[in-house]
Order: C-alpha cells, then sequence, then structure tokens
C-alpha cells in the first residue's frame, strides 16, 4: 500500500513510519515538509501522492501555549485535519485520525466511552474536538483514536521529564489526583497497524467512527512517576500534591480515563497494561 503519514519526526509518527515501511511504500512529512498551518496546500499535497492511505500524527500539542495561541492551534489541530479528510474523500482512501482524552472535562467516575459527550475545558482540548467534528463531518468514513498520557523512549515526554528531574534534585512534588492511562507510542501505533492493514477501502463504511485507544490500567502523575523512579533505581523523594499546588495556564482533566471497550470489540484490539510497556521501555 501506499501510505502518507503527517507528523514524521513525533513520538507517534516516528513509531508508525518505522513499523509500516517495513512492508509498505510509506512517506512521512514533517513541518519542514509541509507548515500544517498553511490549510490550502494540504489537499494538493495528499492529491500529489495518490496514496491508499493518510495518517495525521501530527498535532499541536503545546497545551499551555495552546491559551496564548488558539488560532495557531485551531489551524493545526482543527483546520488541517479537516482538510486532509476532505482531500481523503475526494481521494477515495484511508483517513486514520488521533484526538485526545482533553476533550472531557473529567468530572467522570468511570472511563469515559465513546458515546459520552465531550466538554474541552482547555484551547487544547477545544481544537481537539472541533477537529474530530470536522473530520466526521468531511468524511464520515474516517478513523479516529482518541488516546492519552503518550510518551516515548525519546522526545519531550513526562517520563524523560522525570528521569531529567531526577539528576537534578533530590526531592519532587508530583500531582496525585489526575488520573489516566499512560500510553507508549509504539504501542498506540502498534494497534494502528492491524486497523490499516486489515480494513479493505471498500469496507470502511462498517468500521469508521470514534475510537479510545489507550494503554490498560491506569494511574496518577504521582503514581506514574513513582514507577519511573522504582523501575530505574533512582533515589528521588517523590510527594503527591493537588493540583491547586501546580497551578498551570490550561486547565488539565482531574479524569481522563478511557474505555477501550469498542477497540477490542470491533477490532480484537487491546493495549498492554501501563506497566509492563513502561518496564520494556525503561530497560531498553
Amino acid at each position: 500500500m501506499q501510505i502518507l503519514i503527517f507528523g514524521r519526526n513525533g513520538q507517534l509518527g516516528s513509531s508508525l513510519f518505522s513499523l509500516l515501511s517495513e512492508t509498505h511504500q510509506v512517506t512521512a512529512l514533517d513541518q519542514a515538509d509541509l507548515d500544517l498551518s498553511k490549510v490550502d496546500q494540504i489537499e494538493a499535497t495528499i492529491a500529489s501522492h495518490r496514496p491508499d492511505w493518510v495518517i495525521n500524527a501530527s498535532a499541536y500539542t503545546a497545551v499551555d501555549r495552546a491559551e496564548q495561541e488558539p488560532q495557531l492551534a485551531d489551524a493545526i489541530n482543527h483546520l488541517a485535519p479537516a482538510a486532509m479528510a476532505r482531500a481523503c474523500k475526494k481521494q477515495q482512501c484511508g483517513f486514520l485520525h488521533y484526538s485526545t482524552d482533553y476533550v472531557f472535562d473529567g468530572e467522570a467516575d468511570r472511563p469515559y466511552l465513546e458515546s459520552d459527550s465531550p466538554n474541552p475545558k482547555s484551547v487544547y482540548g477545544e481544537t481537539k474536538l472541533a477537529g474530530e467534528r470536522a473530520v466526521m463531518q468531511a468524511y464520515p468514513q474516517a478513523i479516529i483514536l482518541r488516546t492519552a498520557w503518550v510518551y516515548a523512549k525519546e522526545g519531550a515526554n513526562f517520563v524523560n521529564t522525570m528521569l531529567r528531574l531526577a539528576t537534578e534534585r533530590d526531592e519532587l512534588g508530583v500531582v496525585e489526583d489526575q488520573f489516566g492511562s499512560p500510553t507508549l507510542a509504539y504501542d498506540l501505533a502498534l494497534a494502528s497497524v492491524p486497523i490499516i492493514e486489515n480494513t479493505a477501502l471498500d469496507e470502511l463504511d462498517k468500521v469508521a467512527g470514534l475510537y479510545h485507544a489507550t494503554g490498560s490500567g491506569m494511574t496518577s502523575w504521582y503514581g506514574f512517576a513513582r514507577e519511573i523512579f522504582s523501575l530505574t533505581g533512582k533515589d528521588v523523594v517523590v510527594k503527591g500534591i493537588p493540583t491547586e499546588a501546580y497551578p498551570t495556564p490550561a486547565h488539565r482533566p482531574h479524569y481522563s480515563v478511557l474505555s477501550n471497550q469498542k477497540l477490542q470489540r470491533v477490532f480484537g484490539i487491546s493495549l498492554p497494561d501501563w506497566k509492563i510497556s513502561l518496564a520494556k521501555t525503561l530497560s531498553r
């Protein structure tokens, strides 16, 4: 298959490129190749590659900075995927797009279902939700995977931030009242591959729509940090603190655990337990 990936250098995009290029013809673009804020260039770019599938692993993910750059965040998280969806409809190719747990307000007391009503409380969440809705309106045959707390061995993420801080401080305060599911980017990419490979383009209607895809299990940022230091043997004192003690420009959901039952039911796919994936990542 001919596959076009947006977001080549990101945590997810690089994993997708590595996995898919083993057996498919893959072109992967990043910001240097195409500035996604220049939305009018997207449709022509997709048309020129004539792909069987387009995967959008790109996003404006600077959650706090988005509060000061709402137009740029909206262009990349909303208008760009909408343009991709329109192009994919014209090309009659598959389209896989990724979204986020931040579309929810975090007030739930059980894992969110795809059918639950979103209520984002940040610019980032608002623009990602707008992107979801625009994609499905433009191309109902698209597939959207909502994920959460993504990390990888490389890149700017919570795991690497904790490991860096452990070399600078003897004691860390980490938020203990926000709960979610850490998701290894490689696991998410690995789960995405069979969706693409096993879905015939003339059967997209049967599986199109919204799915949740995160690591199994749940924890808090405090619990996540404790597990990181336990696995790496770092001698750091970790103290749990409330959200109010670590104010940020953007609101974070207090609870954003996503139910993956639909992904398992439709595709037979489940991601590993977050602790297992974290241990494997750190052992490497």
